[in-house]
């Protein structure tokens, strides 16, 4: 993806309404969405929600857990919490010993506290680490790319 392309996919755009019908879901859901840490829009300075096409991808994908895979919201978390945030981020020991993140098993990076250094000044909604679920992947492809990604970075070593 260019980086044009990212821009225009994480720029926020739709309010909460048309966020709402663009993915089929009730402007209640998407405030429970938002309120458990699931989905994080943008605000504008009069506290007003915004969402942008990756967040309409994350809702739809949210919907896809729980209408096809019969999750609910507590097993999506779940599954959120465990992408190795510090593999696809790289970050040192020490940030890893300071960060609930590394370890703490039940929250996704973006729910936690206490982050490491090199996340601890981001913006969560704009991280590839909380964009992750937005490609309706499974935890495993996940690891798979990871893996994949660690064996050539051995071989080239």
């Amino acid at each position: 993806m260019s980086e044009t392309n990212k821009i225009e996919n994480i720029t926020p755009v739709y309010p909460l309404r048309v966020a709402a019908e663009l993915t089929g879901t009730s402007v209640y859901t998407l405030r429970q969405y938002v309120d458990l840490g699931l989905i994080i829009p943008f605000k504008t300075e009069s506290n007003r929600r915004l969402y942008s096409q990756t967040d309409i991808q994350r809702i739809r994908c949210i919907r896809k857990y729980i209408d096809e895979y019969g999750l609910n919201i507590a097993g999506i978390k779940a599954m959120f919490a465990q992408v190795p945030c510090w593999l696809i981020r790289p970050c040192s020991k020490e940030d890893q010993k300071n960060c609930d993140a590394f370890t703490n098993s039940h929250l996704p990076c973006w729910l936690v506290k206490t982050k490491g250094e090199i996340c601890e000044n981001e913006e969560c909604r704009t991280c590839n680490v909380y964009q992750l679920p937005n490609q309706c992947v499974d935890i495993k492809s996940i690891f798979k790319v990871l893996e994949n990604s660690n064996q050539i970075s051995e071989k080239k070593s």
